[in-house]
């Protein structure tokens, strides 16, 4: 492979993306089923230790990144090599594979995760939305710069996390290599990418508050957290599948892969 200058179209990987994810449903929900599962299930741990702990909620957003990965390594094997080729059941089992993928995407998201993990504690807010105003700034002068240097690794490691699409096929691959050859590319792969997360975020909102109202207004109680819990889970999971398949897409168009 070289580094030869391709030209992505931002309009393309989107609609090419969300074109393979919807087509694909009965496979989505075959690999993503055991992942889901134990993501609902680090969820309601992390809710019956202590869900208003910063440190509970953090360790459990950094577990919930090992099923999230294993689903990831399937789903973009299905994109680049067919469904047929997509590995054993993610969830039932762990091999250098994954290995390797997740050293890799501790690569690409371990410094946004630490400076986040940093400015939230600096801020003394959940992982929702945090309000920045004098007063936070006059509390811990930190928050700025953890925030600000949250943002530019974030968008740096949009900017190379397609490359997470080689280890999933078992092909060396480091970030640097998908800065290089994303040169002239960096803004379309961010903008593709965030769009994507926004999207998924804002859907997953309204995933968890819509059942949520729903069986709370039944009466059900606890119920209704556990309900929506599962449903903002998977809708989750959609937002990394469509996002998955556009970095599988980018890593194929960019570095002309062939099986």
């Amino acid at each position: 492979m070289s580094a030869a200058p391709v030209k992505l179209s931002f309009g393309d990987v989107l609609s090419e993306s969300f074109r393979y994810f919807f087509g694909n449903l009965r496979l989505f929900f075959h690999l993503v089923t055991i992942p889901w599962i134990i993501s609902i299930l680090l969820r309601v741990a992390g809710a019956a230790i202590d869900e208003d702990s910063l440190v509970v909620v953090l360790a459990e957003k950094a577990l919930d990144a090992i099923p999230t990965a294993m689903f990831m390594i399937a789903w973009m094997r299905g994109v680049l090599l067919g469904p047929h080729a997509t590995g054993p059941l993610p969830g039932l089992s762990w091999s250098p594979r994954e290995t390797t993928f997740f050293v890799h995407l501790l690569k690409v998201a371990g410094i946004p995760f630490l400076l986040l993990a940093g400015f939230v504690i600096a801020t003394g807010g959940g992982v929702g939305f945090v309000m920045v105003g004098p007063q936070t700034i006059a509390a811990d002068p930190l928050a700025v710069p953890f925030g600000t240097a949250f943002m530019i690794s974030a968008f740096l490691a949009l900017r190379v996390s397609f490359g997470l699409a080689a280890s999933a096929v078992d092909m060396p691959f480091a970030p640097r290599q998908s800065w290089t050859y994303s040169r002239g590319n960096g803004w379309k792969i961010v903008g593709v990418l965030f769009l994507i997360f926004f999207m998924s975020a804002l859907a997953t909102m309204v995933a968890a508050m819509v059942p949520f109202a729903i069986v709370r207004g039944i009466g059900a109680g606890q119920a209704a957290a556990v309900v929506a819990w599962t449903v903002a889970i998977l809708v989750t999971y959609v937002g990394t599948g469509v996002a998955a398949t556009a970095q599988a897409i980018i890593f194929r168009t960019l570095t002309g892969w062939r099986p």
